[in-house]
């Protein structure tokens, strides 16, 4: 016999009361009165209203000049907006003309587009959202932080609900009500060029770090709607290339993919964005077992659902499964989508009126989603403000927001490695860099303020560094400040550096008076199809840079700036220390400056699994097969570094993990003692990451789950203990009827090196 529970890994709520028991509740009465706010409301709108509201068109088609060739200084067009909000009743506006805006630049534009909406019958006031993804990314001079890989090496949830409640601040000043953003696809592969949008490759990491972002938005001072992306599957292309096919059988859909939906959407997140590309043979724009059945039926969803960028004409123009574009209409709307980001012509809502009209589409289905439209517009309260900016006055401070934003960049940087073997005694720690000896600074990303930043930073790509924050270091500016400026020789390349310039930078070197070299290495911004990549083998210019300079017998320490892992295995072994920075954003430098000179005690883990070979893709979580080697021998999963590496200068060392019995009844809640010890004379953050073990199972079980993380302080010198409590129903997973089930039978639970076994038996009929 089995405990059949809801289908999502973790869950502990049962089948029967899952959408009731867990979802936060709404008080009573304020339920009721919006719910009667908005039906007063549909009541008076015609067809067209309606066909408006379920409409999003991108801030370019009411501004002067040609959509996305716009005349500068980019302002509004008094005609299109007459057109666009009071003829044919848009409700909907997202994005920037390209770049970044003023606070006051934003102002002006959503006052002018709320005073044109406010012309139009129904006066209903426009939703606005933006791409703030690591803070307020369109809102010239705003505080950025690191990007959420950056986040989820960091562990700590409370520190990144922070960081989303600063970034709503902001973004609510600009006058921005909607955010598009948290991303909760896993990211299960590193070619996939939007990797390091996510929280990493563990559902229960990013199901965590999404709940704390979206309770960051929505719930603080200034609270603006969340949207989650990409719903569902987006991160799985087959190719690794963006929006390429997915093929995700139902059960890895669910043991994988829709935790973290399920989570954010128990938060109460507002919206949910879908998922560009297609599933099965089945573009997500056009299924409705993915938006109606899992969505609104299983996970119990009452928001609002918005399509990604014209993804209902690419249901035509690119996945070839609608004639054209009214049949495609027709087909995301039937399948469960509510608003068409279209978002760059004019004919999605005539086109929709004629499909009702026409007895395609009821009206009463168009009523469901322009009834979601009207609360969020409700919730966000919209209808009190009519949309309108909060005073340009009260724009926060930067300075109150800051450090939020600097404390998650020092969090995040990683330590990798730090066994060096030029050394005085080999082997030995490189790191922190001590001494008064000159520092080589070099490599492509060691001046670049964008590479510290990435995508979605100023314009899309995040390349232009008109738009960098004024003011803000690079890594080498930073390596200045903290190490002195006499102790600093850099020299700078660019990402197509060649072998000339590699033997320049050798020719000049004096191994002497060099203490070290401090290789920055890694990407330039890119995202979506723009960084999809053939391979992720570290660049060849990048990799011959380290072996030169090892070969001058001086300690090497790379830092990598990027957002996904290359591999560069044969050039590891000449690295005598390896700092992982990811994406930190504007307050990376100073942050890697004070990790790599010990002003900071290092304390990041990294999220994913770092491959040591370019066709290794495997996770943490990967089954016991995947072990097996060419040679038919076990052992075979060797990758570069693991799912939760990060070491620290002063080592913390796990002793033992104790439980209170052997044998425990479906049910119970497992408590557990981890014992450390910090062997050094720092003190130090240790993040304890606990896994279980399912022996055997009815589906092959994973090698790990992660289970629980937990971040201390431990003392130097000291040893402490730290508790947990695993609930049994949580020991499940997805089994062969597509459903959450708990088997009985032998488990383990794992910190580190140190293990534990137990027993999962069924209640005693004495014991209901």
């Amino acid at each position: 016999m089995r405990l059949n529970t809801v289908f999502l890994s973790g869950f502990s709520c049962m089948s029967i009361g899952f959408l009731s028991s867990c979802r936060p509740s709404v008080a009573p009465d304020l339920s009721e009165k919006k719910t009667a706010f908005v039906d007063s409301v549909l009541r008076t709108m015609s067809l067209e209203d309606k066909a408006g509201e379920m409409t999003q068109l991108t801030l370019d088609m009411v501004c002067v000049g040609k959509p996305f060739k716009l005349e500068k200084p980019h302002r509004l067009d008094t005609t299109k907006l007459q057109k666009v909000l009071v003829d044919l009743k848009v409700g909907s506006i997202l994005n920037c003309g390209g770049h970044a805006y003023s606070p006051a630049q934003w102002h002006e534009f959503i006052s002018g587009i709320q005073s044109a909406a406010a012309q139009k019958t129904t006066g209903i006031p426009v939703l606005y959202g933006i791409d703030a993804i690591h803070g307020a990314t369109y809102t010239s001079g705003a505080v950025l932080g690191p990007q959420q890989i950056g986040l989820a090496a960091t562990w700590d949830t409370a520190l990144v609900r922070k960081f989303a409640e600063n970034a709503a601040i902001e973004v609510t000043a600009s006058g921005i009500p909607w955010n598009f953003s948290p991303v909760l696809d896993v990211a299960r592969d590193a070619r996939w060029p939007r990797f390091w949008e996510t929280f990493g490759e563990a559902p229960k990491l990013v199901s965590d770090m999404g709940v704390a972002m979206v309770k960051g938005y929505q719930e603080g001072p200034a609270p603006i709607a969340a949207t989650l992306k990409h719903y569902v599957g987006y991160s799985r292309p087959l190719t690794g290339k963006d929006r390429t096919p997915a093929w995700i059988p139902e059960r890895q859909l669910r043991q994988i993919f829709l935790p973290p939906f399920a989570a954010a959407i128990d938060a109460g997140a507002a919206s949910i964005m879908v998922n560009s590309g297609e599933v099965n043979g089945i573009p997500v724009h056009a299924d409705h077992h993915i938006l109606t059945d899992i969505l609104r039926e299983d996970l119990g969803f009452e928001g609002m659902v918005v399509t990604d960028w014209e993804d209902i004409k690419y249901l035509f123009k690119r996945h070839k499964v609608a004639a054209n574009y009214k049949d495609a209409i027709e087909m995301a709307i039937h399948a469960g989508i509510d608003m068409s980001m279209v978002p760059g012509d004019l004919k999605f809502p005539g086109l929709l009126m004629e499909l009702v009209r026409e007895g395609r589409i009821s009206e009463a289905r168009i009523d469901e989603s322009v009834r979601r439209i009207l609360s969020m517009k409700y919730d966000l309260g919209l209808f009190r403000t009519g949309g309108m900016p909060p005073a340009l006055a009260d724009y926060p401070a930067k300075e109150s927001l800051e450090g939020t934003a600097a404390r998650a960049a020092l969090e995040s940087i990683t330590l990798l490695k730090n066994e060096g073997q030029h050394a005085v005694n080999e082997g030995d720690p490189i790191l922190p860099i001590g001494g008064k000896g000159r520092i080589l600074v070099t490599g492509p990303t060691a001046n670049s303020l964008n590479a510290l930043n990435g995508g979605w930073t100023g314009t899309w790509q995040g390349r232009d560094t008109t738009y960098n924050t004024p003011g803000r270091p690079t890594a080498v500016e930073s390596m200045r400040e903290v190490f002195g400026e006499d102790r600093i020789a850099f020299a700078g390349v660019d990402m197509d550096f060649t072998d000339a310039d590699v033997a320049d930078i050798t020719r000049n070197l004096n191994p002497v008076t060099t203490q070290c070299a401090v290789v920055f290495l890694g990407e330039m911004p890119y995202t979506e199809g723009k960084g999809s990549v053939e391979d992720i083998e570290l660049f060849d210019n990048q990799q011959n840079l380290v072996k030169a300079l090892h070969g001058k017998g001086i300690p090497v320490i790379g830092v990598y700036a990027g957002g996904r892992p290359r591999t560069f295995s044969n050039m590891e072994p000449m690295l005598d220390a390896f700092v992982m920075a990811y994406l930190p954003g504007d307050y990376g430098a100073r942050a890697i400056a004070d990790v790599l000179s010990g002003n900071f005690n290092p304390s990041g883990r990294l999220p994913f699994t770092w491959p040591r070979y370019a066709s290794a893709h495997l996770t943490y979580d990967h089954k016991h097969t995947e072990n097996l080697s060419a040679k038919l021998d076990w052992g075979d999963f060797n990758p570069l570094y693991t799912f939760g590496s990060g070491l620290s200068y002063s080592n913390v060392e796990t002793t033992s993990i104790a439980l209170t019995d052997s044998v425990f009844q479906m049910g119970d809640v497992i408590d557990i003692t981890v014992s450390l010890q910090n062997t050094g004379t720092r003190s130090t953050t240790e993040t304890v990451i606990l896994y279980s073990q399912d022996r055997v199972a009815s589906i092959t079980p994973s090698v790990d789950e992660l289970k629980a993380f937990k971040q201390v302080v431990v003392p130097a010198g000291a040893t402490i203990e730290v508790n947990f409590n695993v609930s049994t129903e949580g020991l499940g997973f997805i089994g062969q009827e597509n459903t959450y089930t708990v088997e009985p039978g032998a488990f383990g639970l794992r910190v580190k090196d140190q293990t534990v076994d137990f027993e999962l038996i069924q209640q005693s009929n004495n014991n209901p």
